[in-house]
């Protein structure tokens, strides 16, 4: 890529594909053509650069001018200004929500500024579909080093001096998995990748896949000379088809360099690697489900022990392994375990991949120090919570999926590290990020993730089949003014009989956003149920709105915005809610830009003005 005079690197990741990236691109190298530049300017297609909401998102290198929400329309006069007039284009530069301060280099963006690139080194600069430009940023060097000049105990000590822990959200040591698995005296054994990631809002593993494939190859390659596999396996949802695109090219342009499959470099070992693609189910991303969903069978939890690397893929030793731990692998042989432990704390060593997501004002995937707080993720990454200036606060975030829990704003000075916030009764998980303000209902959050691990329990433990369904019925009651008394007592026993007696993982952390929320936010419960009342307006078989008339200045947007007409008012009058009408949308809360809806509980009589004082 050094020949050019300038390299405009544009974002294929799915997020900016889906916002027309590609056509972009297209264009890019239409007006690069037309202008007689194409032989300086050199376009290219990278994996996601991680700020998501951003997209379409270009780059030019070597200035790192980052430009966000480029459309094809756009393209001319960007080149115009950019690349013949040497005038880069403030306006589609990245604004500060907040300051609304124009900042031109990619490094200089705070979502950028505070992270440190390990795992993702090689987002938005390569192309994930071409294995020179992996090569070339010193790609299959590590692979090359444990294959020819490492016995598999010498690659096991790195990776167990290292510290490093699984990114799948157990944190189980990798290098004592790799050494139990090693010991292991078998005719066959597998290497295994997890990129089944099922949990919502969750986009770390697919986005590592489709920026930097060969990263995951390389560490896999590692994995199996350590352990003395000759056969592995990436498990992958088929909802992810870049990802399963590029990872294809990668095994075959690898294959092709003899860098993976027989004789690799000539040292004598075999590995041929292969892509199952998965069907969508989340408790496939447990480790013998998915083993069983790999030799054909339906993906179903066994009971353990024996370990999987004791008797993993058909009956075989295996390592199971999640994306983002192997693709870390490479890079701790090639720089050693003091390298990769002088980030993090003592038991969390290195870097950890997180996707922000929810309320937040910069979504997207970012690597982060292990011991950085929630604090600093929040508002020196994540820039904070949208909408400030009309209210809303940071009021939790939810880590771990389905099976994590929330951690309150009280607690938002918690190292991010897997003991930290294991105390907080959350888990690290695989590193997904729900940010909720003050407008989101805890009782209804619960409902919500709980609602999708009852959807997707296989039904093989009546603990997890019937106990999680018997919540859920509970929570469902609470939302709708049906809780009484003793209803948060009950939920709470049924969650530790259900963590104490399913089967696998999906049970046994099932009912965790369920007590984090009362342990937290219990006084939400008891409003739900002794007031009938959803103070944030969320539960509308909870919820009565006014507006205040005190405060209404009359603008009619709120009136414009209801879907049901049941605003009136005169122009620059207070206006009011005709209760008949109204279908509790809380469309009017979240248009109002004067604070001037009051929230009270469900066919509530009284003065709204008493509201207030609550």
């Amino acid at each position: 890529m050094g020949r050019f005079r300038a390299n405009l690197m544009v974002c294929a990741g799915s997020g900016c594909v889906a916002t027309k990236s590609l056509k972009v691109k297209e264009a890019f190298e239409e007006e690069l053509q037309k202008r007689g530049l194409e032989k300086e300017i050199d376009v290219v297609l990278t994996g996601c650069n991680g700020f998501c909401a951003q997209g379409p998102i270009i780059t030019v290198h070597p200035d790192e001018i980052f430009y966000e929400k480029i459309q094809v329309e756009d393209v001319p006069y960007l080149v115009e200004e950019h690349f013949i007039k040497g005038r880069p284009v403030e306006k589609f530069m990245y604004k500060e929500p907040t300051e609304k301060i124009t900042i031109p280099s990619m490094h200089e963006i705070p979502f950028f500024k505070h992270q440190v690139l390990r795992v993702l080194r090689n987002k938005g600069i390569i192309d994930p579909e071409k294995i020179e430009d992996y090569i070339t940023r010193d790609g299959y060097l590590a692979s090359a080093k444990a294959v020819t000049a490492m016995t598999p105990e010498e690659i096991i000590k790195v990776v167990k001096d290292s510290g490093i822990r699984g990114r799948g959200g157990a944190g189980f040591p990798t290098g004592v998995k790799w050494e139990s698995c090693a010991r292991m005296v078998s005719d066959q054994k597998y290497m295994c990748c997890n990129g089944d990631e099922g949990d919502p809002g969750a986009f770390m593993d697919r986005s590592i896949m489709e920026a930097d494939p060969h990263a995951v190859i390389e560490g896999m390659i590692i994995g199996a000379k350590a352990i003395g596999a000759t056969k592995g396996y990436i498990y992958v949802r088929a909802e992810y088809p870049l990802a399963v695109h590029r990872l294809q090219l990668a095994i075959d342009a690898a294959t092709e360099a003899g860098l993976l499959g027989k004789n690799i470099l000539n040292s004598g070992f075999d590995f041929d690697l292969e892509i199952y693609q998965g069907a969508g189910a989340f408790v496939c991303g447990e480790s013998t489900a998915l083993m069983f969903s790999i030799e054909g069978r339906r993906g179903m939890p066994r009971l353990t022990p024996p370990r999987s690397t004791e008797a993993g893929l058909w009956g075989k030793p295996t390592v199971l392994n999640n994306v983002e731990t192997l693709a870390a692998i490479p890079q701790i042989i090639l720089n050693g375990a003091d390298w990769f432990k002088s980030l993090g704390t003592e038991k969390s060593t290195g870097t950890k991949v997180f996707s922000l997501t929810g309320a937040i004002n910069n979504t997207g995937l970012v690597e982060v120090p292990m011991g950085m707080t929630i604090r600093q993720i929040v508002y020196d990454i994540g820039g904070g919570v949208p909408g400030a200036r009309r209210g809303r606060k940071f009021k939790a975030v939810q880590m771990g999926g389905p099976s994590g829990g929330c951690i309150p704003e009280s607690l938002i000075d918690t190292p991010v590290t897997f003991e930290d916030i294991q105390k907080t009764g959350a888990i690290m998980g695989s590193g997904g990020m729900v940010f909720m303000d003050n407008s989101n209902c805890m009782v209804g959050m619960a409902k919500f993730f709980l609602e999708f691990t009852t959807d997707e329990s296989c039904g093989k433990c009546p603990p997890c089949r019937v106990g999680t369904k018997i919540m859920l019925d509970k929570l469902s009651d609470l939302t709708e003014g049906r809780g009484k008394e003793g209803d948060i007592e009950i939920l709470e026993e049924l969650s530790y009989d259900i963590i104490e007696g399913s089967l696998c993982g999906l049970g046994q952390s099932a009912p965790n956003p369920v007590l984090t929320t009362i342990q937290y936010f219990r006084d939400e419960y008891e409003s739900h149920i002794k007031d009938k009342w959803c103070k944030v307006g969320v539960c509308r078989k909870l919820t009565t709105f006014f507006i205040n008339e005190k405060v209404c200045t009359g603008c009619g947007a709120c009136m414009r915005a209801c879907p049901s007409k049941a605003i009136i008012g005169e122009k620059k009058k207070p206006h009011r809610i005709i209760q008949e009408v109204c279908i509790q949308c809380r469309t009017c809360y979240d248009t109002c830009r004067f604070q001037s809806i009051i929230i009270g509980p469900a066919d509530y009589k009284g003065d709204p003005m008493a509201l207030l004082k609550e």
